[in-house]
């Protein structure tokens, strides 16, 4: 086979002569080309899918870690939350079980306090919702909270009732002012151990020996403090609802007019001043003026 070749400079041709041996290396080179060209793209092509899947195999197994820590630390919170809740409960049942003690305490009817029972509630309901379930820690967290308001609204009212009871107690006058002292002396008509003649005496005595301490038979406010000829060293307390108590003959005396006392306080000291024949405390418990009968006070001590 002979090929001319024309030159374009000048117009020169010049001829090749090719065999049949090249002739067909030519028409297969010829031909070859388009298939390795698309054995090429097929290959820049499968690389690069297989880039993308190892991407994208490589970006899943990202977000499943990510997933996977994000679910254990879900957990990790909601087993904090179950400790912490487990600990509120056992928290509360030692406030229902002291609820249960003060109530006995105070004396309450039955009924007027409960700390076993949940509180009741109730309200509108839907009953497509009434399927039941289990209940989670956010429903348990409200039940609680709910149980809890209730024990503090509880313990308030009942706070306020021991203040009460507290207040009534130190208010009643019935503390034992000479605790050693013996009781020489009673209410009443008696005779007169200075002229002998039948007189009314309006206290109690309590022989002690001198500098034995006296002590308030209940709260209140010292209105006097001073010496009088019959009662000696002696102290007038005034009491809540219309009471004066007197503590006469007193070798010292403790407090001074104006000072709050309280049940049970030393106030003054066993003597023998005034009209008084030997050491002794001698006691007055006075209501709106009128000498009263001071053991019918101080009959549980």
């Amino acid at each position: 086979m002979n090929v001319i070749i024309l030159t374009a400079a000048h117009g020169a041709a010049r001829s090749i002569t090719l065999g049949r041996t090249a002739l067909f290396a030519l028409l297969a080179l010829v031909v070859s080309l388009p298939l390795l060209g698309a054995v090429l793209v097929w290959l820049m092509l499968d690389g690069s899918s297989a880039a993308l899947q190892q991407q994208g195999a490589y970006q899943a197994a990202l977000e499943q870690t990510a997933s996977k820590r994000q679910l254990q630390e879900s957990q990790q919170q909601v087993e904090y939350m179950a400790r912490q809740l487990a600990r509120l409960q056992a928290r509360m049942a030692r406030l229902d079980a002291l609820g249960e003690r003060l109530t006995e305490l105070t004396g309450m009817d039955d009924g007027e306090f409960d700390f076993i029972n949940e509180p009741a509630v109730g309200g509108p309901g839907d009953d497509a919702a009434m399927a039941p379930e289990l209940p989670d820690i956010e429903q348990l967290l409200d039940g609680l909270t709910l149980r809890i308001d209730s024990r503090l609204e509880q313990m308030r009212v009942l706070e306020q009732l021991l203040v009460t009871q507290q207040i009534d107690s130190n208010t009643t006058l019935d503390y034992l002012p000479v605790p050693a002292g013996l009781r020489s002396s009673g209410f009443g008509r008696r005779v007169d151990p200075f002229n002998g003649r039948i007189s009314m005496h309006t206290g109690l005595d309590f022989s002690a020996p001198r500098g034995t301490p006296i002590h308030s038979v209940g709260d209140g406010v010292v209105s006097f403090a001073g010496y009088h000829r019959a009662y000696g060293n002696m102290l007038e307390i005034t009491h809540a609802g219309g009471y004066t108590s007197i503590y006469a003959h007193a070798h010292t005396l403790e407090v001074e007019k104006g000072d709050l006392v309280e049940k049970g306080q030393q106030i003054a000291t066993v003597g023998s001043t005034g009209r008084s024949t030997g050491p002794h405390l001698h006691l007055e418990i006075r209501r709106n003026g009128m000498a009263v009968n001071p053991a019918r006070y101080l009959a549980s001590n």
